[in-house]
Formats: structure tokens, C-alpha cells, sequence
């Protein structure tokens, strides 16, 4: 199996149990899974002035290890990104990316931007569950999900509040479009090799629908590159591994910022 195929596989057998304990009904009779309000990642992207960076806090990688031990609060970094980014987007896998659902919760309440949850989302149960964890969007891997699974994972989501990122890496993905997702994210990166390539987004942005915001996800390490990505039509720029892998992940985000205001460009469509 490549890559991809194992953590599917891991995953299928990690939320069979889980699925027992706690029933989506449960999930929404639960008063905070109401009480929590949803913010808007279509809208932060669009507002004039936005970075469009969506800042990651991820730990490990399976293709890169650990960037910091499962130790490392939260808190610290997810503050500092609070200030500039247009988003923040949350590794919950625990297996591949140690992970933590508490990671999400713990950066929805110390923030006050959109808050994604990165991970691989293959049953329903999950989003109601990235809903009860504090969840504003969640991301639909195009290469783990049929076309039929997309748009039913994404008119749920939407049915209880929640914004989705279609994720593709080829035009074939592309394929697996609807109406019913919110924005497009191309991941330069092969979710089954893990090779990166940030030509993969600039060789895709022409095909994806008009009309949803376009993301740019992983390979991203510069302020050119941003300027690139924005001229090329990008309104989002997901970014993980070149803050995680600093010493001081917060202060490496807010060194990029200030780098990248000193290069403005025009905004993309």
C-alpha cells in the first residue's frame, strides 16, 4: 500500500470503536456542539487586506518526522498566529501526526479566526465529531473519497454550520467537484509518496471552478512564493512545516509576515 492507503486504512479501524462510544446524535443533542460559533473561512479570505495565510500546527509528519515533541503546548503558537493569519488550521491525527482533538478545542478557544481540521475524513460520525471538537472547516481529501462522498460529507457539514475544503492534487481530482463545497485547496504535495511540487498549484488553478476561493497547500516557504501563488488567481496559502520546523514556530510566522508585507501584491481572483 502507499502512503495514503495505510493512514486510510489505520483510520477506518481507529473510529469503528469510537463510533460505539459516542453516536452522532450524541454529538448533536450535546449543547456545545450548538453554543459554538462558526466563523468563516470563505469570508477571511475574501476580507480586503487578508494574509490568506492559513498557519499549521502540526507536531510530526509521516514523511518528515517529528518537528516538535508531543509535548509542546499549543497555546503559544496558535496565539501568534491568531494575530495575522487568515486562518489555522490543526493536525488531529494521532497515529502519522500525533496529533490531538484537544489541540483543537484548546486553539478555538484561546483564538478568534477560522479553525480547520486536517485529517482524514472518511465517515460522516467524523464531522459531526470535528463539529463537537470546535471546528469551523473541515477538509475533504478527494484522493481517500468518491465524488458521492463529497458532496454528502459536504452538505452535512454545511447543514450544521461547517465550511469544507475539497482537496485535490490532479485535474483528475478535479473531478470530484460540487456545488456543495465551499473552497478548493491543491495540495502540491502527493498524499502517496509525499513528494512536493508547488508547480502541481499553478498548473491546476486555471481548471479549479470559479467562484470558490482557490488554496495553495504545503511546499510554500517564501514571500515570492506567495506573490506568486495570489498573482496566479490563490486567495489561501496553507502552511505547516516552515514555522514548525523553527525553534519558535510563532515567531517564525510573524518574521514571514513582516517579510511578506515589505513585498504587497495585487490580489488574486
Amino acid at each position: 500500500m502507499d502512503i495514503l492507503e495505510t493512514i486510510v486504512a489505520a483510520k477506518k479501524k481507529e473510529i469503528e470503536p469510537l463510533k460505539q462510544k459516542s453516536s452522532i446524535e450524541r454529538f448533536e443533542r450535546d449543547r456545545f456542539f450548538w453554543q459554538i460559533s462558526n466563523r468563516s473561512l470563505v469570508q477571511s479570505l475574501n476580507n480586503p487586506g487578508s494574509t490568506g495565510i492559513i498557519a499549521e500546527f502540526k507536531r510530526k509528519s509521516p514523511s518528515k518526522g517529528w518537528f516538535k515533541t508531543k509535548e509542546m503546548e499549543v497555546e503559544p503558537v496558535v496565539t501568534a498566529y491568531n494575530k495575522s493569519a487568515a486562518g489555522i488550521s490543526v493536525l488531529t491525527d494521532d497515529e502519522f501526526f500525533s496529533g490531538d482533538l484537544d489541540d483543537l478545542i484548546q486553539t478555538k478557544v484561546v483564538t478568534d479566526i477560522p479553525v480547520l481540521r486536517k485529517d482524514f475524513i472518511i465517515d460522516k460520525w467524523q464531522i459531526a465529531e470535528s463539529k463537537a471538537f470546535g471546528a469551523d472547516v473541515i477538509l475533504l481529501i478527494a484522493a481517500c473519497l468518491t465524488p458521492a462522498q463529497v458532496k454528502e460529507f459536504a452538505m452535512y457539514a454545511s447543514s450544521i454550520g461547517l465550511e469544507s475544503i475539497l482537496e485535490v492534487h490532479n485535474e483528475e481530482e478535479l473531478g470530484h467537484y460540487c456545488d456543495e463545497v465551499s473552497m478548493v485547496g491543491i495540495n502540491n504535495r502527493n498524499l502517496k509518496t509525499f513528494e512536493v511540487d508547488i508547480n502541481t498549484s499553478l498548473e491546476l488553478i486555471g481548471k479549479v471552478p470559479a467562484g470558490k476561493p482557490a488554496i495553495a497547500e504545503s511546499g510554500i516557504s517564501s514571500g515570492e512564493a506567495i506573490v506568486t501563488l495570489r498573482n496566479a488567481g490563490f486567495k489561501g496559502f496553507l502552511i505547516g512545516e516552515n514555522f514548525m520546523n523553527e525553534e519558535h514556530p510563532g515567531k517564525a510566522f510573524e518574521n514571514f509576515i513582516n517579510n511578506l508585507n515589505k513585498n504587497p501584491s495585487p490580489s488574486g481572483r
